[in-house]
C-alpha cells in the first residue's frame, strides 16, 4: 500500500519507521530539518509530489490543533478512493469532519507515546479504534496494532473522549498540581524523583496537547471527583483521624485491585 504520513513528530517518525518495511511510504513535513533522520521512505515538502505518489492511505500525525486543517490541505492532492486515518488523542471536531468530508477514515488513538512507552516492546500497551470507521481501515489497523500485541479497544468518538477524560486528564491534572508546588530538594526520595520524572515528561509534551486534552468537555467532572477526594483527605490529616484514614487507605487499595 501507499502510505502518506504527514508530519515527522515523535508519532509520525515512529509509523514511518513501523510501516516502511512492508509498505510504500512516503513523509510530508512543511519542515525539513524534522526530517534529518527519516530513512527507507520518501520525503516530500510540496503537495505536487503528493500528486505523483497518489496514496491510498493518508495517517496524519500532526500536532493536534493543525490535524484538521493538514486534511483539508492534503485532500485536493489525493483520490476520492484514498482513506484519511488520524491518530489524535482528542477528537473534538474530527466526527463532524469525517461526515461532511466525503472520504473513507479510520480514525484511531495509540494509547502510548515515545515519552514514557518503550517503542520497542508495546505489549502491554493499548490502542483504541473509532467504531464508525471504514471496516477495511479498521481491518488495516487491527493488524498493524496486533502485530504489536497490543491490546485493541472500540469506542465510539463520543466513548473516546470519556475514556480519554478517564485516563488521560486524572493523571494529568494530578501530575500538573505536583509540579506546581515543587521546589527544590538537595536529597530527595524515591517516590519523589518518580513522580518528578513523570512531571519532566509531561510538560516534554506540547502545550496544545495538553490543553486539549485537559479541556475535554468530560474532564470537568473527573476533576471534581479529585477535588472531593483531595477534601475528604485534608480533613482526615488535618484531624489526624487513624480510624477514618485505614478506611480511606483500603478503600484505595480496592480501586487499584
Amino acid at each position: 500500500m501507499r502510505i502518506l504520513i504527514l508530519g515527522a513528530g515523535k508519532m509520525g517518525s515512529f509509523f514511518t519507521d513501523l510501516l516502511s518495511f512492508n509498505h510504500d511510504v512516503a513523509v510530508f513535513e512543511s519542515d525539513p530539518k524534522r526530517m534529518r533522520f527519516i530513512y527507507n521512505a520518501l520525503r516530500f515538502k510540496s503537495y505536487d509530489e503528493v500528486d505523483e505518489f497518489s496514496p491510498e492511505l493518508v495517517l496524519n500525525c500532526v500536532t493536534l490543533n493543525y490535524t484538521i486543517q493538514a486534511f483539508k490541505d492534503v485532500i485536493p492532492h489525493i483520490n476520492k478512493d484514498c482513506i484519511l486515518a488520524d491518530i489524535a488523542s482528542v477528537k473534538t471536531g474530527l466526527k463532524e469532519f469525517y461526515q461532511q468530508c466525503g472520504f473513507r477514515f479510520v480514525s484511531t488513538h495509540p494509547m502510548f507515546g515515545p515519552t514514557f512507552a518503550n517503542l520497542g516492546n508495546l505489549q502491554t500497551e493499548n490502542a483504541i479504534l473509532i467504531k464508525e470507521s471504514d471496516y477495511l481501515g479498521k481491518i488495516f489497523f487491527k493488524d498493524l496494532f496486533s502485530s504489536l500485541k497490543l491490546n485493541i479497544c472500540e469506542y465510539t468518538f463520543e466513548g473516546h473522549d470519556e475514556v480519554v477524560a478517564y485516563s488521560l486528564s486524572i493523571p494529568f491534572a494530578s501530575t500538573l498540581v505536583f509540579g506546581s508546588i515543587m521546589k527544590h530538594q538537595d536529597a530527595p526520595g524515591t517516590t519523589f524523583k518518580k513522580h518528578m520524572a513523570i512531571a519532566r515528561g509531561l510538560l516534554s509534551e506540547d502545550d496544545y496537547l495538553l490543553t486539549e486534552i485537559l479541556f475535554n468537555p468530560n474532564t470537568p467532572g473527573q476533576l471534581e471527583k479529585i477535588i472531593n477526594e483531595l477534601t475528604q483527605l485534608s480533613e482526615i490529616v488535618s484531624k489526624k483521624e487513624s480510624a477514618k484514614m485505614k478506611i480511606f487507605l483500603d478503600g484505595v487499595r480496592k480501586n487499584l485491585e
